[in-house]
């Protein structure tokens, strides 16, 4: 009897460790990250399917093959991880390098590597757990590119405002009122362009720590809104571009931080009038809804390529048709940003050689954290 009941106790152990195995199996097989696993002499046991999608062969035509022949990583022959884990029989972490898929494509990834080791401490191989990091590279190589830009930007204006300030020192005995107007309004462009870089330079940084703080309070959208179509006037009239605001019925007020709204607003009319040229018309519209209200700037610019228009919002965006107009592609990231701090969106409609129309759609009421008042 005693033997049946150990029988039958081994039978249900090793009916729960196969259960068990099937179990970690399933979880290894759900990670969306590519793990494979290797005996001794660094030959494929395993491969899950994130790693297949990824490297491009499946686990039947890996496995037994030696694992630096199928990922061929920029570290195999000089230092490879999987041999070091096993030799040191301690893991390596957050280490990153390249593999090619069966393609040739190399792609970055980040690796983590551990023993396989047995309940008694024997050696059974080594797992390998990687990561496609292109999209993190691709996004460090556009911030370093932000960065040389804003430098480049910044000092070419200086330079400028510089040199004109030096003519008019050196030489304002000399000077007519018509040269030293032109020479004035020259620092004034690039001063104001020097403003609205490192305005989107900071709310950049703010944006990649995470520190954008809106400061709520009762905020009249109609006086910002005219505000900034009276700022924004000589600007229109220098242009030749016609710049209408379209506010017939007022505003509730909204509970809103005004300095990073007249923000929104001020990088979205800047978009507006850098692609619209002479004799085209910029409009600012409001409407109002039951919960809602909305602002749309629309101009009859050159428009967005359809290919562009689901990532326009995203930061370093540069479209197809990118040139020395279209900036670095933080402000309508900076825009959207602030837009969804106060529980609302920002939408974009274009056809190409027929405008934009942003629109910025706000609560007129902000639903606290405790979830009362407004």
């Amino acid at each position: 009897m005693k033997k049946h009941r150990k029988g039958l106790v081994q039978d249900a152990g090793s009916e729960k460790n196969f259960q068990n195995l099937d179990f970690y199996k399933f979880i290894i097989a759900s990670l969306p990250v590519g793990v494979l696993t290797v005996n001794p002499k660094m030959r494929i046991t395993s491969f899950n399917p994130w790693a297949e999608t990824l490297i491009g062969y499946s686990e039947k035509e890996t496995l037994g093959r030696y694992c630096g022949e199928v990922l061929q990583g920029g570290m195999c022959k000089l230092h490879c991880p999987l041999k070091t884990a096993i030799d040191r029989r301690q893991p390596v972490v957050w280490m990153e390098s390249t593999i090619q898929n069966r393609h040739g494509e190399v792609i970055p990834i980040r690796m983590h590597t551990a023993a396989l080791l047995n309940n008694e401490g024997g050696l059974i191989g080594a797992v390998e757990a990687f990561q496609d990091i292109s999209s993190l590279k691709s996004m460090e190589r556009e911030k370093d590119n932000l960065i040389s830009m804003f430098a480049h930007d910044m000092k070419s204006s200086l330079s400028i405002i510089g040199g004109f300030v030096l003519r008019l020192l050196r030489k304002a005995a000399d000077l007519d009122e018509v040269k030293e107007e032109k020479y004035l309004g020259i620092i004034q462009n690039e001063t104001e362009k020097l403003d609205s870089l490192v305005s989107d330079f900071l709310g950049f940084a703010r944006l990649q720590t995470g520190k954008l703080k809106l400061n709520f309070q009762a905020t009249s959208l109609d006086k910002e809104l005219m505000e900034l179509f009276d700022a924004y006037q000589p600007k229109a009239v220098q242009s030749g571009i016609k710049l209408e605001l379209k506010n017939e019925k007022a505003l509730p007020l909204i509970e809103a931080d005004p300095d990073r709204m007249r923000r929104v607003f001020t990088n979205l009319l800047d978009n507006a009038f850098k692609f619209s040229t002479k004799g085209k018309i910029i409009s600012i519209s409001t409407e109002e809804t039951v919960r809602e209200v909305s602002v749309s700037i629309k101009d009859e610019g050159r428009g967005i390529d359809p290919d562009d228009l689901p990532f326009i919002f995203d930061i370093f965006h540069r479209g197809k048709q990118a040139d020395e107009k279209t900036g670095q592609g933080i402000g309508l990231a900076t825009v959207k940003a602030i837009v969804e701090g106060h529980g609302g969106k920002v939408t974009v409609r274009s056809k190409p050689g027929q405008g934009s129309t942003f629109t910025v759609v706000l609560p007129k009421f902000r639903r606290l954290k405790n979830g009362g008042g407004f």
